[in-house]
């Protein structure tokens, strides 16, 4: 790969490198009743894409004003994350891959965070992994092959489950066969699933990146794993969304939250032990609403937004002590007519799930 196969986004070079195939020409979307069908009819979701969400007004200015509330306590979790990496890695020969998308507007915040302390500039990549599929290799071996030196660090915005941690542990241990050997922890910002040792915070709180999807994310989709279109070394691929340059806030979030990088102070880097404590309230929740398969259950704001924005959802339980954290939530329940209950046997703030459509 040159650089001249780089895939645009609205973010800056200096910011991230996106090692994703353009796919933009393709028409890979879905309307969500008939993407949420084929998903459950065993057709892998990696294969297609979501329409993209178009935001109300009401929204919008909701989205605005959760950034500003939330900004100065995201800022507050970087830095601790960025902390540990520094702890665990050498600063001079790490290299931050982000988790496209989720995982990218972190890996920015701890790239600035890291210049403005440490005055060192360090690589960051955005990558695709996906669930049951695996990690992109063909990315993983082009970085290698730009960082022979490299301590790759990996990072996410936030945790649900944990799907996307076990994932990455097991390629790595695909790649160890390979004789490629990584560090397969995986840095988050949250981490409410209690299944990450690196983590800026455990609170399951609103991370408004989580409020949209590609507008603030550079105006990349998700990422694609389609064979018709990925193919023996190519890396995975995505969309950029040009058509939406005029709603995109990538760049304002990260401007709004790195302004606070002056005033964080990450003294206590102590860390609670993985104990896969979500996972425990997933299982209650599983035999309680008697759901078949756990792939319907999504724990944490994160996920629950995911599921409103993107999936068909049945309904959307709520622990109301985090109210204050679960606005944009209950905003798009009433919006799209999906039913909240009051549920408090969860580690979560909240949990969405997915309706099982029959035949």
């Amino acid at each position: 790969m040159t650089v001249n196969t780089f895939m645009k986004t609205s973010y800056s070079a200096d910011d991230v490198i996106f090692l994703l195939k353009d796919l933009s020409d393709i028409e890979l979307e879905k309307d969500t009743f008939a993407r949420e069908q084929l998903i459950q009819q065993g057709v892998h979701y990696s294969t297609m894409l979501p329409k993209e969400f178009q935001p109300s007004e009401a929204y919008i200015e909701l989205f605005h004003k959760t950034l500003a509330q939330y900004s100065k306590r995201i800022a507050d979790a970087v830095a601790v994350v960025a902390e540990m990496i520094v702890a665990h890695k050498s600063i001079d020969r790490v290299v931050l891959v982000s988790l496209a998308r989720a995982g990218t507007p972190i890996g920015i915040l701890i790239k600035r965070y890291l210049e403005q302390k440490y005055k060192r500039t360090v690589p960051h990549y955005a990558i695709s992994i996906v669930r049951d599929r695996g990690i992109d290799e063909v990315a993983i071996r082009y970085m290698l092959a730009q960082h022979p030196e490299a301590e790759l660090q990996f990072v996410d915005g936030w945790t649900g489950k944990g799907a996307i941690t076990r994932e990455l542990t097991e390629a790595c241990k695909g790649l160890k066969q390979q004789g490629i050997e990584l560090d397969d922890t995986l840095a988050v910002l949250a981490d409410p699933g209690h299944c990450s040792s690196m983590y800026g915070t455990r609170d399951d709180f609103l991370i408004p990146s989580a409020c949209l999807n590609s507008t603030v994310s550079g105006l990349v989709s998700r990422t694609v794993l389609n064979d018709d279109w990925i193919h023996e070394g190519d890396f995975h691929g995505a969309k950029y969304y040009a058509h939406l340059v005029d709603q995109d806030v990538s760049n304002l979030y990260i401007a709004t939250i790195a302004q606070h990088f002056s005033e964080t102070t990450p003294d206590d880097l102590t860390t609670e032990p993985v104990t896969w404590l979500g996972m425990q309230s997933v299982e209650r929740i599983q035999k309680k609403f008697n759901i078949q398969n756990t792939h319907h259950i999504k724990p944490g704001v994160g996920e629950t937004t995911r599921v409103l924005l993107r999936r068909v959802p049945w309904k959307i339980l709520v622990n109301p002590a985090h109210d204050a954290d679960l606005q944009h939530i209950y905003m798009l329940a009433e919006e799209r007519g999906v039913p909240v209950e009051v549920y408090t046997d969860m580690s979560y703030s909240c949990c969405g799930l997915i309706k099982e459509l029959t035949e």
